[in-house]
């Protein structure tokens, strides 16, 4: 492709991608199951020319993450043991579409692009959501409900059925355009990690960071998510543990001793301490209810351990084992609400493995990534890059997440993991300050030409 051409395009596809899979629950409300999954196969398409057309010249098969393909051939497999045979196809190709999505985004896209458009698609996210809360306080001035869900005639109805439960000048929860207060921190959390990159590396203007920083504090609190601030202090301490490890250089023993030693600690008194914190978290001693439903999980995933009931990512309530586990407020769950568990479940102990496998080794190239001084040839190691501690950030708060929510495993939490998987993969060039690239307009980025022997 001509050096003349633009990346706005790439930009704006990638973009898109990011706004579809962590806004899903907003599309579903606007247009329903048929809007959300008819722009689905338009993404998938456009992201199948985009990479035929592009033909990344870091892009090799061998080199993408093996317990990916184990995984996924795991859950294809799991079609011949299923006690939902249909529901496992139609979630293994749900899988296995939202894959082929991230490894596109991986392979076309370089490290500070995908920094550039994840932060611009959680702006949007953020902003439309305080907008949007805005709008149902001033207009409707009482709770309205999700598009896509059936809404009962009389008695109690359940919370969980609510776009918005008009509750912003009530100082939350809000649950913005994605209907969920929990996603909603979580994305705020996601949106505090890249806008304070991009503030500290000098990627966008002060003013532009400082604001984008304090509406990502401030949709965060007004969400009142408990598991959101556990998330952050763990990306905190993570953060502060990376920059000791970058200033320790080669002598990093002490920071490992302390850092296991303190993970111990902390799951120790998580597992045995949760009469002193959970009232600090305004939360009920079966932490809202998760305790019954992982007691659930673990009794039914005991009954098929090693090779689980079948792969079907979100749960289909219409089928059993699914349709008979559990209900919240008189609804279906549709997950484990803990990533592992879900795991366990649907492809056992063997799945478990594969999968925690993917996850180790994905954090260690990103802790890597993070601490490592670049070097190029045999000079003088050259200054950290801050936009390095990016993907180890937005990874340890995704496995925070894990343990108290499933979306790990599907949209924009498995778009995130394949995504930072593969990219390591691919491009593991460890970024120096010297390269923070300028603060220049997306129409005027060139596309690189790349020429083969």
């Amino acid at each position: 492709m001509s050096d003349t051409r633009t990346r706005i395009g790439i930009s704006a596809f990638a973009v898109f991608v990011f706004l579809h899979q962590l806004g899903s629950n907003a599309l579903r409300s606007i247009g329903g199951w048929p809007l959300y999954l008819g722009s689905a196969v338009v993404l998938i398409a456009v992201g199948v020319v985009l990479f035929v057309r592009l033909k990344p010249a870091n892009f090799k098969w061998y080199r993408v993450p093996k317990p990916l393909f184990a995984f996924l051939l795991l859950a294809l497999l799991s079609v011949t043991w299923s006690a939902y045979r249909f529901e496992t196809v139609l979630g293994f190709l749900a899988q296995l579409a939202t894959t082929v999505i991230a490894v596109i985004l991986a392979s076309i896209l370089t490290w500070h692009e995908v920094l550039r458009t994840l932060g611009t698609a959680l702006r949007y996210l953020l902003g439309l959501s305080l907008l949007f809360e805005l709008f149902v306080e001033m207009v409707f001035g009482e709770p309205i409900f999700m598009g896509f869900v059936d809404v009962p005639d009389s008695g109690k109805v359940s919370k969980l059925l609510y776009w918005s439960r008009s509750l912003l000048f009530e100082g939350g929860p809000i649950q913005g355009v994605v209907a969920n207060s929990a996603l909603l921190g979580f994305l705020a959390l996601l949106g505090l990690i890249v806008f304070a990159i991009q503030l500290r590396g000098g990627l966008v203007r002060p003013a532009n960071g400082w604001f984008w920083v304090f509406v990502s504090l401030g949709v965060l609190a007004l969400t009142r998510s408990a598991t959101v601030w556990i998330a952050l202090l763990v990306v905190s301490c993570t953060l502060l543990f990376a920059l000791w490890a970058r200033r320790a250089g080669v002598r990093r023993a002490p920071v490992y001793s302390v850092g296991g030693i303190l993970l111990a600690g902390v799951i120790a008194f998580g597992i045995f301490g949760r009469a002193v914190w959970l009232p600090l978290l305004g939360k009920s001693p079966d932490l809202t209810g998760r305790l019954e439903i992982w007691s659930k999980v673990t009794a039914l995933a005991a009954e098929r351990p090693w090779f689980g009931w079948g792969w079907v990512s979100y749960w289909t309530p219409w089928v059993e084992p699914f349709k008979s586990l559990d209900q919240k407020a008189g609804l279906p769950v549709m997950h484990a609400h803990n990533a592992w568990l879900d795991v366990w479940l649907q492809l056992g102990y063997v799945g478990l493995a594969v999968f925690t496998v993917l996850v180790l080794i994905t954090l260690q190239r990103v802790w890597c990534r993070a601490i490592d001084q670049p070097r190029r040839g045999v000079g003088a190691p050259l200054p950290y890059a801050t936009s390095a501690l990016f993907p180890l950030l937005v990874f340890v708060a995704l496995l925070t997440q894990s343990l108290a929510e499933s979306r790990l495993l599907v949209e924009g939490g498995w778009v995130l993991l394949v995504l930072l998987a593969v990219k390591c993969r691919l491009d593991y060039e460890l970024p120096s300050r010297f390269e923070e690239p300028v603060r220049v307009p997306w129409s005027q980025v060139p596309i690189a030409h790349k020429t083969t022997a």
